[in-house]
């Protein structure tokens, strides 16, 4: 099944780039750019990543970042993420990044974007690896923030194809960046947003209704909504689904308890990503094992996933059916 699953052509949408960010890149970064770390070697990072819900994750996500400073910070993340894709045989990517994080640090939104961007440029022309570039809001930051930040993005609106939402779920929900989210509209952006990975089925009705998102990123709490299944279904609206993520930060209790299967065969747009793998112990091809190991999945459904990540992605149609093709 490994084999098979390597094999197979897909496509990644719901993959933080931040959280890419492997403990031996990171102490390599922390050294050339004289940050101090809490931990003494990768071994004490990795034996850190023991979570107990999003936000206990968060804390070592953010204070992760604080190495990259650089723009070929950002190129050397981002490029050691492609070379993953290319092994993997991840064909097209649609990255996350958090200009926050690093705006608020002093970074300047430049420094972050033209570094990410230089990279994905290099693999689409060295590795044959289509991408996208989305921009993420902080949601535990102000409405107030996210509109700064979504105006600091406009002299690179070119790189940029969508806005999204992420960070800590409960207690903020998508109608709080409503205002926010009708502007990017408003200057051409496509809109996804976080919703239903620890807040509840309301999280993913307000992002489908108030912020007009074309998928829904996470989205696993949807089965406690029968009518929302329904309309996921009916209009095809994707969900970008992370089961190690799920598991690793307990919205999941455990792997065979994971929902994907059964709402793909309900007939929802789901797909599989690995959402912030060098935390959660594996990138997209392990998120495919896992599912293969815990749940009965077929290899025909396999294939189905890999499809639907394409059918939910960015791409226009022509290049679309050219993946498409690769699966037949």
């Amino acid at each position: 099944m490994k084999a098979f699953i390597k094999q197979l052509p897909k496509a990644e949408l719901h993959v933080h780039i931040e959280g890419t960010l492997e403990p031996e890149l990171m102490f390599a970064l922390a050294q050339k750019n004289n940050i101090e770390l809490s931990y003494k070697s990768v071994e004490e990072v990795r034996n850190a990543y023991q979570f107990t819900s999003l936000q206990s994750f968060l804390d070592i996500y953010y204070a992760g970042a604080n190495v990259l400073i650089t723009q070929s910070d950002f190129f050397d993340m981002t490029w050691a993420y492609l070379l993953t894709c290319k092994a993997q045989n991840i064909v097209h990517t649609e990255i996350f990044f958090d200009p926050q994080t690093h705006t608020k640090r002093g970074i300047a939104f430049e420094t972050v974007v033209r570094g990410i961007s230089q990279a994905l440029q290099k693999g689409e022309k060295e590795l044959g690896i289509s991408s996208f570039l989305i921009l993420c809001f902080l949601r535990h930051l102000s409405e107030e923030e996210a509109f700064e930040t979504l105006h600091a993005s406009l002299p690179f609106k070119e790189l940029i194809i969508a806005v999204g939402l992420d960070s800590s779920e409960v207690g903020h929900p998508p109608s709080k960046f409503e205002r926010v989210f009708k502007e990017a509209r408003n200057m051409g952006y496509t809109c996804v947003a976080h919703a239903g990975e620890e807040g509840d089925s309301s999280y993913i009705w307000e992002a489908i209704n108030l912020l007009h998102v074309t998928r829904i990123d996470h989205g696993i709490r949807c089965d406690e909504d029968a009518h929302l299944v329904k309309l996921l279904i009916e209009k095809q609206i994707p969900l970008t689904v992370c089961p190690l993520s799920n598991t690793k930060l307990k919205a999941v209790t455990s792997m065979d308890k994971h929902n994907v299967l059964t709402l793909l065969r309900q007939g929802v747009l789901v797909t599989l990503n690995s959402d912030d793998p060098a935390y959660f112990g594996g990138y997209l091809n392990a998120n495919y094992e896992a599912i293969a190991e815990h749940l009965e999945v077929s290899e025909a459904e396999l294939k189905q996933l890999a499809r639907n990540s394409f059918h939910a992605s960015f791409l226009d149609e022509a290049q679309k059916q050219a993946y498409l093709t690769l699966l037949a």
